[in-house]
């Protein structure tokens, strides 16, 4: 068990719901972080997950502090967040079977032009990583109620969609895990951009391990990856995967690791791509972006990054009337 002396920074997550607070417990497990706030408008929810978190401490040897606090939509019990570092907004409804992500734009950006408008009044110099759905939207929204710089707003996506192909990449092959590479771009929705050129097995190029056909498939599976999950549950949506990828993304910021990620950043010019959030790679640190890195990409998938900015482009232009 590592000594409280080394805990440091303070991450909230907003949304007590079951992403939100299986990202709670993620972080707390890394024992790195000083403090994580779980917040929500449900009375007592995030205060009795904390306490239930907080009591798994001596067992799984972490030392971080989890407070809950339940807020309200005009602004209240927002104190318990104030100077965090990393703030995750998980808040707003998830998909029901037979809705897509953009089923949920009206409603869920109330909801998070609130919950961005509160924080930026608590935690001025935070790092925002949102996760709300339609995600490219949303961290476009997220960015523009807070006023923050563009690099300080992420979306998670990249990571999410990545660890899908790579999954489906070594079932399909019948191979660790770790020795998979996959990448996918463009938009957490229908203009997603999985790019096989990118993906190797052992370091061998998927191209010469699957046919075009097999590909194709798993890549039409990972496009489909929320989907198909939200289909067997019945009610509810993913939030094992997609809380592991919130947790790495905000670990590399209090970290200032530097890794490159593949997330929902702001490109302007990479790629011949103006103005607008889309997923990329990023090195990500302290100051949330620091730059998008541009990498290899066939000929074909920049065109299809191209066609997913101008999709998330027009939505986007839409959501600072919400």
């Amino acid at each position: 068990m590592s000594d409280k002396k080394n805990l440091k920074g303070k991450v909230t997550v907003v949304g007590a719901g079951f992403y939100g607070s299986t990202t709670a417990l993620r972080l707390a497990e890394y024992n790195l972080f000083e403090t994580v706030v779980l917040t929500d408008i449900v009375e007592g929810k995030p205060e009795g997950l904390a306490l239930d978190m907080n009591q798994s401490r001596s067992i799984e040897g972490f030392e971080t502090k989890v407070v809950g606090a339940t807020t309200t939509a005009e602004g209240g019990g927002y104190e318990a967040t104030a100077n965090s570092d990393v703030v995750v907004i998980t808040a707003g409804l998830p998909r029901k079977p037979g809705m897509s992500r953009m089923d949920l734009i009206g409603v869920n950006a109330g909801i998070v032009r609130g919950v961005a408008e509160n924080i930026a009044k608590h935690s001025p110099e935070a790092v925002i990583i949102v996760v709300s759905n339609p995600l490219d939207e949303m961290t476009a929204l997220a960015q523009l109620a807070t006023g923050f710089k563009k690099n300080k707003v992420m979306g998670q996506a990249g990571m999410l969609d990545t660890a899908r192909f790579t999954n489906f990449v070594a079932e399909k092959l019948g191979v660790s895990v770790g020795s998979v590479k996959t990448l996918t771009l463009g938009s957490h929705g229908d203009t997603m951009v999985p790019v096989p050129s990118r993906c190797t097995v052992d370091g061998k190029a998927l191209s010469t391990l699957l046919s075009e056909a097999e590909i194709a498939e798993l890549v039409d599976r990972t496009r489909n990856g929320g989907a198909e999950v939200v289909a067997l549950l019945k009610t509810g949506s993913a939030y094992y995967a997609p809380s592991a990828a919130a947790a790495r993304m905000a670990k590399a910021v209090i970290e200032d690791s530097g890794e490159v990620m593949p997330v929902c950043a702001w490109v302007d010019g990479e790629y011949g791509i103006e103005g607008v959030y889309l997923g990329v790679e990023a090195t990500i640190g302290k100051s949330g972006i620091i730059k998008v890195v541009e990498g290899s990409l066939a000929p074909s998938e920049v065109e299809a990054l191209k066609a997913a900015a101008e999709a998330v482009r027009a939505k986007q232009a839409d959501v600072k009337d919400l």
